[in-house]
């Protein structure tokens, strides 16, 4: 029989990639969605589709409920993906937009492993891949809510990774730097509805720095920016290896940030990461 991966935030970017090619390895691929019209896509091309909305604690129980019933009451792997941008500075993000972002990129995902769990304890195996980021342990200018959500990932990660040992169950993260994706494009609609600038004391430096890059991008892909093929090849080996690492990084600036992070102390790190705000 084929082994079984439920993958979340499937519409485009890394999820849709990561579906893609475990299908390719042979795995049968349940390609998850926040919204029906991505899931009646993906179900288009020849994927099983349940729509799971993280903000939406019904959607997690039901779309679950749709692939254990299609399997028979396992699942051999999970792989937690979707997860949106909130861009503002700290002081400027109110507690409400704080709160979403959490419920999307945090919530929701520890609620669908809670449900996972259970299932991979009693067939005695089982993956659980969280995607992280580069910013799950190093933290950067304007980007404060949803390195607040990786963090606390990362940190719920390393303690699950812990107490389930011996469960035969391993809990791994997969942090990347910049990889193609619509993440940019996405945290639009977030930063428009919580964060006003204008009367923001820090207003030259949003005209300046963070609107230009927000609305219009950049001149083609960021320096080291790699596909998201890249994740989907650590995703493959965190599911396929008989002892998967507790960590991937991907992209040079990943590697980078993880050598700095450890040899050098935090005022020197924090000079860096002001000067590439």
């Amino acid at each position: 029989m084929k082994k079984t991966i439920l993958i979340t935030g499937c519409s485009s970017g890394i999820g849709l990639d990561a579906a893609r090619g475990m299908r390719e390895r042979g795995w049968r691929v349940f390609a998850s969605c926040r919204q029906q019209r991505d899931c009646d896509r993906m179900r288009a091309e020849g994927f099983e589709s349940p729509r799971i909305d993280y903000t939406d604690p019904e959607s997690i129980t039901a779309g679950l409920g749709e692939v254990l019933e299609a399997t028979g009451g396992t699942l051999d792997a999970l792989f937690n993906n979707g997860a949106h941008g909130l861009p503002g500075a700290v002081e400027d993000l109110p507690t409400e937009g704080l709160r979403a972002i959490f419920e999307a990129n945090f919530f929701g995902w520890h609620e669908l492993t809670r449900q996972v769990i259970p299932v991979m304890r009693k067939q005695g195996h089982g993956r659980i891949v969280q995607n992280s980021s580069i910013l799950g342990f190093v933290t950067f200018p304007w980007r404060g809510a949803y390195v607040a959500t990786k963090y606390a990932l990362e940190g719920l990660t390393d303690t699950l990774r812990i107490e389930l040992k011996g469960t035969g169950i391993h809990m791994v993260l997969i942090e990347p730097g910049p990889v193609t994706s619509k993440i940019r494009e996405k945290s639009i609609p977030h930063f428009e509805r919580f964060i006003d600038w204008k009367v923001s004391p820090l207003r030259d430096l949003y005209e300046s720095r963070l609107l230009k890059r927000l609305y219009e991008g950049s001149n083609g892909p960021d320096r080291f920016e790699l596909p998201a093929s890249a994740v989907t090849a650590k995703l493959a080996h965190a599911c396929e290896s008989r002892r998967p690492h507790p960590r991937y990084y991907v992209t040079t600036p990943t590697h980078i940030a993880g050598f700095l992070r450890r040899i050098l102390p935090t005022r020197a790190i924090d000079r860096i990461l002001v000067k590439l705000g």
